[in-house]
């Protein structure tokens, strides 16, 4: 059965919008637990538009399930990671002037760099990720950096229309199979909703499936629980 990881970013953003202690993050991550969620996911941006630190100090500490820290591959963010020790790291590109992250990790660029990240990152003792476009060269040199896994960028396929849909779809798959033969754990994420995700769920070998910001709009109208509840079944009933 593929896993649902809760990203909860956009508790944190209302949050931040005010500067208020609520939404409380604590309550967020226990809600999203006893609903369903298989992990956590956080990612703590340079410029801290929504998740801080202390979100992510109370989730090592409280959380029961697994916390998947998405991050830069800079040096502050390495020693973070290092000293919260999370289950899981998903290294993601990040531009300050996005509205969330647009495409993955040019790795054959950023060769170096990545793998001077990596490196530093084994004293977290966390199983590392690399946040990637489906392409089966990308995922070979992922491999070849040492990572223990891949997050799949579904985002062309969230956005594609109806024509190219499929075009996209079959990448995913075809990607998703040579991870597997390299022995990757595969895992896939942005873009998806109600309307989308069981196309990705049908795709046997993914491992989870990281959704945030569909699962926390349609909490407005059915509460968090509900809002999770309902993607977990869609997903299972893929």
């Amino acid at each position: 059965m593929i896993k649902l990881g809760v990203n909860l970013d956009h508790v944190a953003t209302i949050r931040q919008q005010r500067y208020t202690p609520y939404p409380d993050m604590l309550t967020a991550i226990k809600i999203s637990e006893s609903s369903g969620a298989d992990s956590i996911t956080m990612h703590l941006r340079e410029d801290r538009r929504h998740i801080q630190f202390d979100d992510i100090k109370i989730a090592k500490q409280n959380i029961k399930t697994k916390l998947n820290l998405e991050m830069a591959a800079t040096k502050e963010m390495c020693k973070i990671a290092n000293d919260i020790k999370p289950d899981f790291i998903c290294i993601v590109p990040e531009r300050r002037q996005e509205l969330t992250t647009e495409g993955g990790l040019n790795i054959k660029k950023n060769f170096q760099s990545l793998e001077k990240a990596l490196n530093s990152l084994r004293q977290s003792n966390a199983k590392i990720s690399l946040f990637i476009e489906p392409d089966v060269e990308t995922i070979k040199i992922a491999k070849e950096l040492g990572a223990d896994a891949i997050e799949i960028h579904t985002g062309q396929y969230a956005e594609a229309n109806e024509s190219k849909k499929e075009y996209f779809l079959k990448k995913i798959d075809e990607a998703t199979e040579y991870s597997h033969q390299l022995s990757l754990v595969t895992n896939a994420g942005h873009g998806l909703d109600y309307t989308n995700v069981q196309e990705i769920a049908r795709i046997k070998l993914l491992n989870e499936l990281n959704i945030g910001h569909s699962i926390i709009a349609e909490s407005i109208f059915l509460g968090l629980s509900e809002a999770i509840r309902k993607m977990k079944n869609l997903i299972e009933s893929a």
